[in-house]
C-alpha cells in the first residue's frame, strides 16, 4: 500500500490519539476478531486486508518509539526517517498469528494445524551493506539446528529394542494427584513424572541420540534478500526450524542487519551524503564528481553562492523500494569548509576581499540585514531612555 493512502493508524483501530498501551492493544485484538477471514467468509478477500492493515497499525502504536516517530512525522516521515515496518500486505496470516501470538485466538496456526504439531522457530541474523540492498543479494547460512535422528527414526529407542510400559501412569501418561480431605478433596491430573507423558519407559536408549530422538546437526541454508530491505526487517524462512512431535518443522527468522556505509546514510529510500567543499567552490561555483553506490561517479554541479547545509537533488539515484521497486534519490548535503591556516598571500588577498564586502548588500545579503537590524536595535533601545 503506498505510504500516501494508508489510513491512519489512530483512526484504523478506532481509538484517540491518547490512547493508552492497554487500550491499543485491546482494539488490536477486538480488530483482529471483527476482520478475521474465517469470520467474514463472504468478503474473504477484503477482510484480510483490513486485518493486515490493523496488524501494521498495531506493530507502529504498540512500540513506544516508533509511535513517537509517528505522532511527530507521520506515515511519510517515519519512511524517510528509515523506520522499519513489516511488509503485512506480503505476509500470510499465518506469519502475522504467529508474530502476535494470536493462535489462543483463532485455535492455531491459519492453515488449520495446530501449534503444538510445529517445533520450535529458530532466529538468526544476517548483515548485507547498503550496496546489497540496492541489487539484492544470496546470503549463505550456516547454522546448527535439531535434527530427528537417523538411527532410530526419532524414537530414542535403540534400533532392535522395545519400550516397557511405564509402571508409574500404567502405560497412560499421566497421574492423578488428590488433596485435601472430606468434601474438600481436589484431584489434578498431570503429565507422568517418570516418563514425561509418553506411558513408555526406554530401557536400551538410542546410542547415537541418547534417548532424545534429535540430535544437533549443521545447517547450510541459501537466503533470498530481496532488495530494498530495511534494517531491523525479519524474513521468515518457512520450515527451517525445529522438528515438531508430528514431523512439523518450525520456521526460520532471519533479522535483517545492514551495516553502516562509510559516507552514505539512508533515510527510508533515499540516501544523503555530506560533501565537502571550500569556500571559493562554493561563493564561485564548480563541477565535482561525486561517488555513488556500486563505486560509480557521476558529475555534479555546484552552483554559485552554495550556502553551509544546501541540499542538491540527484533523482532515483538512491534505494528501490521494497514493494514498488520506485528508486529514491541522492541528497547531496554541502559542507563548506573553512581553512584553519592562511599562508601570507591568502591573507593579502582575503583582506582585499574583505575591503568589498563592507556595506555591499548585494555580496553579502543576509550580513548586512543583520548587522543593520542590530543597528536599528540599538538606537531603538537608546532613543526609548532619552
Amino acid at each position: 500500500m503506498p505510504v500516501s493512502s494508508k489510513r491512519d493508524y489512530y483512526e484504523v483501530l478506532g481509538i484517540s490519539r491518547e490512547a493508552s498501551p492497554e487500550q491499543i492493544k485491546k482494539a488490536w485484538r477486538e480488530a483482529a476478531l471483527k476482520h478475521h477471514p474465517d469470520r467474514n467468509k463472504e468478503n474473504k478477500k477484503a477482510s484480510e486486508e483490513k486485518f493486515k492493515e490493523a496488524a501494521e497499525a498495531y506493530e507502529v502504536l504498540s512500540d513506544e518509539r516508533k509511535r513517537q516517530m509517528y505522532d511527530q512525522y507521520g506515515h511519510e516521515g517515519m519512511r524517510n526517517h528509515g523506520e522499519g515496518v513489516h511488509d503485512f500486505h506480503h505476509m500470510d496470516l499465518r506469519e502475522i498469528f504467529d508474530m502476535f501470538g494470536l493462535g489462543d485466538m483463532f485455535g492455531g496456526r491459519s492453515n488449520g494445524r495446530y501449534q503444538e504439531d510445529y517445533g520450535q522457530d529458530l532466529q538468526t541474523e544476517i548483515e548485507v551493506t547498503l550496496e546489497e540492498v540496492a541489487t539484492g543479494v544470496e546470503k549463505e547460512l550456516i547454522f546448527s539446528r535439531e535434527e530427528i535422528c537417523d538411527r532410530c527414526n526419532g524414537s530414542g529407542v535403540e534400533p532392535g529394542t522395545k519400550t516397557d510400559r511405564c509402571a508409574t501412569c500404567g502405560g497412560y501418561g499421566q497421574v492423578e494427584q488428590t488433596s485435601g480431605f472430606g468434601f474438600f478433596v481436589s484431584r489434578v491430573v498431570t503429565a507422568c513424572p517418570k516418563c514425561r507423558g509418553t506411558g513408555k519407559i526406554i530401557s536400551t536408549p538410542c546410542k547415537e541420540c541418547k534417548s532424545r530422538g534429535r540430535v544437533s546437526k549443521k545447517r547450510h541454508l541459501t537466503v533470498n534478500i530481496p532488495a530494498g530491505m530495511q534494517d531491523g526487517q525479519v524474513l521468515r524462512v518457512r520450515g527451517e526450524g525445529e522438528p515438531g512431535a508430528k514431523g512439523h518443522r518450525g520456521d526460520l527468522h532471519c533479522l535483517v542487519r545492514v551495516k553502516p556505509h562509510p559516507f552514505l546514510i539512508r533515510h527510508g529510500n533515499d540516501l544523503v551524503m555530506d560533501l565537502p567543499i571550500s569556500f571559493t567552490q562554493a561563493a564561485m561555483g564548480c563541477t565535482i564528481e561525486v561517488p555513488t553506490l556500486g563505486k560509480k561517479k557521476v558529475s555534479l554541479d555546484i552552483p554559485n553562492g552554495t550556502q553551509p547545509g544546501d541540499f542538491i537533488r540527484l533523482k532515483n539515484m538512491g534505494l528501490p523500494d521494497l514493494r514498488s521497486k520506485k528508486h529514491g534519490d541522492l541528497i547531496v548535503r554541502t559542507q563548506v569548509e573553512i581553512p584553519k591556516k592562511l599562508s601570507d598571500q591568502q591573507r593579502k588577498l582575503l583582506e582585499q576581499f574583505a575591503e568589498t564586502e563592507k556595506n555591499n548588500k548585494d555580496v553579502m545579503p543576509s550580513t548586512c540585514g543583520f548587522w543593520d537590524k542590530i543597528k536599528q536595535y540599538f538606537s531603538a533601545q537608546t532613543n526609548s531612555k532619552s
